[in-house]
């Protein structure tokens, strides 16, 4: 999966013209893998069909 983050690194750094410095590319990588890992898990988690967003608060 590594190949893959890198190439997806590579990528939106080109898209948003961010020149990632190739000695920050693997904390780049593992931030990602981590953000990806939460993500899994908000995504896996079961919510009945009368869920209803939660309001906004505003300090």
């Amino acid at each position: 999966m590594s190949d893959k983050l890198d190439d997806y690194i590579d990528a939106v750094s080109a898209a948003l013209s961010l020149p990632v410095d190739p000695a920050w590319k693997p904390a780049v990588r593992t931030n990602l893998e981590v953000s990806l890992r939460m993500a899994r898990l908000v995504d896996e988690l079961p919510l009945p069909d009368e869920s209803e967003p939660a309001p906004v608060y505003v300090a």
